[in-house]
This record gives structure tokens, C-alpha cells and sequence, in this order.
């Protein structure tokens, strides 16, 4: 009977509808307590313990594939991100990686959208002022008198240009691979680099992979490059962006705002500077919330797991 390592935070909860499938195919459960990721010394604990894993962003370094091995067969990460897990260790140890790419395109592209809208029109700022008892009429713009630098044309950096686009915004593109020329000629995407985008956008939206040429990107440096007025959204990885660099640059007035759904360490640190800042509007790592999705990943999460272990997935 194989077991697994259930620790994806986003299946925990539903475990009484999923387990009964599990059952069929012989799988038993270690269900340990997640908050929102195992770290490498919580996984070690559990190493030689289990056949497969169904994930969340858990840190499967190195070290704990090797100490998992070669027990271990298959990590089966909920999402699309697989940036905690060492795919040259998985390769080495002959674990078998699974994700569900193109998750999370349509929630995430329509966060970005929201953010855009809440800062060109100002909805949450005179919200709050009337709620203060102020009839206070704030200055927005509209999408369209705006330019949007989008950092990365993957699925994700595509919708989000498709939406944009439909609202008349300028949109500019980096990336460091070539980008299809039909979506670019289909959209009117002006592809461009890192220097231009930067100096040019009234808003920036982080829409890349984390890997070794993405990591604190966005730095004092670029940062600096930045039009005063311009808001930053990240909705792809915290490490992308050098928090640091970012509260300084927001506390001295060098951008005008960010948008941040995701952070260097999360949850959110209480005494981060960022909560107290009113130019910036804050989530908990929830642009990906979308029934339709999170039933797609559900499934597929276990399917890639079934396989993984050796088995056909009957559904």
C-alpha cells in the first residue's frame, strides 16, 4: 500500500471528498499540520516515510529528495509554480514532478485588472474617505490615458494584455525569450526591454516564472527606473522583488504605489512596513482563487499523483 504526504493547504480541508478516490487506488494518508508551506526541516521529519506527495509550495531542496529517496516517487505539486522543488534533484533521484500548467490564468489576469482599476480610479481610497465621513473627490484616470509594462508574456503576462487591451491601454512587454509574433501583432503588445518598460509605465505588473534570472529583478536599481507615479503589482512570486528596496522607494516617494499579492516570506511578517503604508493595497498569495480552477487542479493534482506512483488513472 503506498503512502503519501498530503500537504497541499488548498486540499487539506476537502480531504472527506477526495479520500474515497484515494482509497481505491490503495493510498494512505499522512496528514500533517500545514499553515502555508512545509519548510526543508519540517519534510526531513517525514523523510523515508512516504511513496508520493501531493504539494503546495513545500521547499523539496535537494537535501530532502535525497533523504526521501528512493522511497520517494512522485511530488505532485497543487499549481503551476514549482520553484520550491529542485528539479535537477527530482531528475538525479528519479522522482517524478507533477503540476497543473496554465492553472491559474484567468484569476490571476483578472487580479491584475482589479488592481489596475482600484488605483486608476481610486475606488478603495474614496471608499475609505467616506467611510471617514470626507466628500472627498480624488483624481482618477482612465485605463485607456495609461501605459502597462508587463514583465513576463507568459499565459498569465498574454491575459493580462488581452484584458488591458480591451480597456484602450498602451501596453509594453519584456521577456527573455521571443514572443510569438502573431499574439504580438493580434494584441499591438510593444515589445521592449527591461529599461524602457520601466521608465515608460504608469503601472508595472511582475507576471514571471521565479528562476535564477527573475530573482529581486525588481531592485533598488530598477526601481529607480520607475516613473514617481507609477505602481508596481506583483502577483507572481515575493522574491522577484527586493522588499526592501521597495519600502524605501515607496516611503521616499521614488513610485507612486504597488499592488502585492505575494511576499518575500509569508504570511506577511506583522511588523513589515508594508501594513502601514496607505499607497499600497495588500492580499495573502490569493490571485489564484477560482472555484472552476481549484477544481481542475484538485483532480488533475491526483491524477499526476496516481500515475506517479504507477498506476492508471481511471478518473
Amino acid at each position: 500500500m503506498p503512502t503519501v504526504l498530503m500537504t497541499a493547504p488548498y486540499m487539506i480541508p476537502f480531504l472527506d471528498r477526495f479520500k474515497p478516490v484515494l482509497d481505491k487506488y490503495g493510498i494512505a494518508l499522512i496528514v500533517p499540520d500545514v499553515q502555508e508551506r512545509m519548510e526543508e526541516e519540517d519534510l526531513l521529519k517525514f523523510a523515508g516515510q512516504f511513496d508520493g506527495t501531493i504539494c503546495g509550495d513545500d521547499c523539496y531542496t535537494p537535501r530532502v529528495i535525497e533523504a526521501c529517496a528512493p522511497r520517494l516517487k512522485v511530488i505532485s505539486k497543487w499549481g503551476t509554480g514549482v520553484d520550491s522543488i529542485s528539479a535537477e534533484a527530482c531528475s538525479q533521484f528519479g522522482v517524478r514532478l507533477g503540476r497543473t500548467p496554465n492553472a491559474f490564468t484567468t484569476p490571476v489576469s483578472d487580479t491584475v485588472l482589479g488592481y489596475l482599476l482600484a488605483f486608476a480610479r481610486r475606488g478603495p481610497w474614496m471608499n475609505a474617505a467616506m467611510k471617514r465621513g470626507e466628500w472627498q473627490k480624488i483624481p482618477g484616470k482612465t485605463l485607456s490615458e495609461c501605459t502597462l509594462g508587463i514583465i513576463g508574456i507568459g499565459n498569465i503576462g498574454k491575459a493580462v494584455t488581452r484584458r488591458a487591451k480591451a480597456f484602450g491601454m498602451k501596453v509594453l512587454g519584456t521577456d527573455i525569450v521571443e514572443i510569438d509574433h502573431v499574439f504580438v501583432s493580434e494584441t499591438g503588445i510593444q515589445m521592449t526591454n527591461l529599461q524602457s518598460l520601466l521608465s515608460e509605465s504608469d503601472f508595472v505588473s511582475v507576471n514571471c516564472d521565479l528562476n535564477p534570472t527573475s530573482q529581486r529583478l525588481i531592485n533598488e536599481k530598477t526601481l529607480g527606473k520607475m516613473k514617481p507615479s507609477a505602481v508596481l503589482i506583483n502577483t507572481a512570486r515575493g522574491p522577484i522583488v527586493d522588499e526592501k528596496a521597495l519600502v524605501a522607494a515607496l516611503q521616499s516617494g521614488k513610485i507612486g504605489g504597488a499592488a502585492l499579492d505575494v511576499f518575500e516570506f509569508e504570511p506577511l511578517p506583522q511588523d513589515s512596513p508594508l501594513l502601514k503604508m496607505d499607497n499600497v493595497m495588500l492580499a495573502p498569495h490569493n490571485s489564484n482563487s477560482s472555484p472552476t480552477a481549484w477544481e481542475r487542479i484538485h483532480w488533475n493534482t491526483i491524477k499526476n499523483l496516481v500515475e506517479g506512483l504507477g498506476m492508471e488513472y481511471k478518473g
